[in-house]
């Protein structure tokens, strides 16, 4: 349940788009609590995510199978760490984060050759960092609601 984002994985269309929507809908009620349970919160989530990500690739036999999108849930709650949270804020991660996660600019496309569920996790990771960095860009040059 874990690795696959709470079944998101299963979906036959965009699974790691499933996985970050699910990951969306977990984060709002975490915006209204503090940085530091948030920061929390994405930092158990991430080892968690490493475990069950090493565990399910190595049943399946795969480095990264598209079903583990437990790195998107945390991807997205990167994007969106330390943002004002609207809808507005909410749309424009995801579709950073999005974005991000496909192109994986330098470094995150490397991180993927780390061993087992760390490779997995760890170039979503980057990718949310890269999403909240245009995130607060994009605040700064167009204020969003």
């Amino acid at each position: 349940m874990v690795a696959t984002g709470f079944g998101a994985g299963y979906s036959p269309v965009a699974p790691g788009t499933a996985g970050s929507l699910v990951g969306l809908a977990l984060f709002w009620p975490l915006s209204r609590l503090s940085a530091a349970v948030q920061v929390t919160a994405l930092v158990a989530v991430s080892f968690i995510g490493v475990a069950a990500a090493t565990d399910l690739a190595q049943r399946l036999g795969l480095h990264d199978p598209g079903l583990v999108v437990v790195d998107e849930v945390a991807g997205i709650w990167a994007s969106l760490l330390f943002v004002p949270w609207s809808a507005a804020t909410a749309a424009v991660g995801f579709l950073l984060f999005r974005v991000m996660d496909v192109v994986k600019p330098y470094p995150a496309r490397q991180l993927e050759s780390l061993p087992r569920g760390w490779g997995i996790m760890a170039d979503d990771l980057m990718a949310g960092l890269y999403a909240n960095l245009t995130l607060r860009l994009i605040r700064m040059a167009w204020p969003l609601p």
